[in-house]
């Protein structure tokens, strides 16, 4: 190799790092592809050598010696481990100024420790989170670059014309912040994909077994929810798994796949992290804890003879009306999740220091990602109109919308604990709506009961300062 002629390299030629390769090449770019196992290498060339430009690399010193300055490298490898291997195999091999881009699925913190020890050698270390799962990284994902804003000025063009674009021709890619803001970005997007998914779940439980309605009509009404403000990649695969009937059985899809749900762990760090940022993110946590209730096979069947109410379905009259409470509750309690995930952002920024634009990130979702929504438009103009937004509910279309929805939406809870059918998600959404809007919430008993055990002090409403009541002795209160 005489001649270094790739724009960019992919190592790691899994599915995701060779549809990434691919989407690189259809776009015109001199793509240098390498993977542990030369074979895959050799395969991708070969079985899709007429997309683009391909420069197969069978060593890492070869690999390397085919991109072009500043070179940039991204890694499509297992998380943990393995990108730490790979970091520490190719790094040596880099000047400053290049660029190593990690765009699995990393926690934020492991990006930021790679991203300050290569710091100094003038490499730049980029944690892209890659949204769309292997359909998106070959026709177009949502990505989510972090790092230096010099690493983004080589790389960002790359990366924006490979990225799915929105319905206004958007790039749905944006430079996010410092170190690993971007991995963060990602980590919290997937946070709210779960807690989407639960919601969506519960609104499908809810329609069977109160309302009555079989897979097929439940289609056909989540059909018609997507042509309205619940537009969604999620609503719309749902009615297609929905209208899908198993071959083997004729019986519905959804009814001979086993009701045990897994996970590869990214919402349980939104969850761990938003614990340790102290941000409430219950409706995001109920949608993690109802996987792990899932899988418990053996806990559940303990508890299959414990009472409940006697199952009973509406009148199709009353089913009908349930339907649109139900639509009401999933637009609201979709809204808490989004709130929820964008105050855990925010509070993220300002504890590690990164300057994320939020209406950006609503902006890089609407096209690629799992959680493209047509209502993330309204999240972008309401942090367009007020980047200090405090939450989606302090935007007027917001807080009109839930408000509405508000009624309907006590009395889906309300059903759901009637028919004794599990809804962790709706009702969590709606205790978090409840609590943001009190005028007085009882953590002042809550913190009472602390001073009283612990002396962990108290604050009056009434003037400055820490206070202690004596419980122990007279009574008497002093300042702490």
């Amino acid at each position: 190799m005489t001649t270094p002629t790739a724009q960019i390299g992919v190592t790691g030629l899994a599915v995701m790092g060779r549809n990434l390769a691919r989407n690189f090449a259809r776009h015109g770019h001199t793509v240098a592809i390498h993977n542990r196992t030369a074979a895959k290498t050799t395969a991708l060339a070969e079985e899709f050598g007429h997309e683009g430009t391909f420069i197969p690399a069978t060593t890492a010193a070869e690999f390397v010696a085919a991109l072009e300055r500043p070179r940039r490298l991204v890694i499509m490898v297992k998380a943990g481990g393995p990108t730490d291997a790979v970091i520490d195999e190719f790094a040596p091999l880099l000047e400053p100024g290049d660029m190593i881009i990690d765009g699995g699925n990393a926690h934020f913190a492991d990006t930021r420790r790679r991203e300050a020890a290569l710091r100094p050698s003038g490499v730049h270390f980029v944690g892209a989170g890659i949204s769309g799962g292997e359909e998106g990284a070959l026709h177009g994902p949502s990505i989510m670059p972090g790092g230096s804003p010099e690493s983004y000025e080589s790389l960002g063009p790359l990366l924006e014309d490979i990225a799915a674009k929105a319905d206004d021709g958007t790039p749905c890619c944006a430079h996010i912040g410092p170190d690993g803001a971007g991995h963060f970005v990602k980590m919290v997007h997937n946070g709210i994909e779960y807690a989407d998914m639960q919601l969506i779940a519960e609104a499908y439980d809810l329609l069977r077994n109160v309302a009555g309605y079989e897979p097929a009509q439940i289609a056909e009404t989540f059909h018609g929810w997507n042509k309205g403000r619940l537009d969604s990649y999620l609503i719309e695969i749902t009615a297609e798994i929905l209208a899908h009937k198993d071959a083997a059985t004729g019986k519905p899809f959804v009814d001979v796949v086993a009701d045990a749900a897994e996970q590869k762990g990214t919402g349980r760090w939104t969850v761990q992290t938003a614990l340790d940022l102290g941000v409430p993110v219950s409706g995001i946590a109920e949608a993690v804890f109802a996987r792990a209730v899932s899988g418990h096979g053996e806990l559940r069947r303990s508890a299959a003879g414990l009472p409940g109410p006697h199952p009973s379905v509406l009148d199709p009259r009353d089913a009908a009306r349930f339907a649109d409470q139900v639509e009401q509750a999933l637009y609201a309690s979709k809204v808490i999740s989004y709130t929820q995930g964008f105050h855990q952002i925010q509070a993220a920024g300002a504890e590690y220091g990164w300057d994320i634009d939020l209406g950006a990130v609503a902006a890089l979702w609407r096209g690629g990602c799992i959680i493209r929504a047509a209502f993330l438009d309204d999240i972008r103009a309401a942090y367009a109109a007020d980047p200090a937004l405090p939450g989606l509910l302090a935007d007027q279309r917001f807080a009109t919308g839930v408000g509405e929805a508000q009624h309907a939406w006590r009395t889906v809870v309300a059903s759901a604990a009637r028919h004794g059918i599990a809804a962790p998600g709706f009702s969590a959404s709606l205790a978090y709506y409840d609590a943001l809007r009190a005028e007085r919430l009882p953590a002042a008993l809550t913190q009472g009961q602390r001073d009283y055990f612990g002396a962990h002090t108290y604050r009056r409403t009434d003037r400055e300062g820490s206070f202690h009541t004596l419980w122990g002795g007279d009574r008497s209160e002093v300042e702490a």
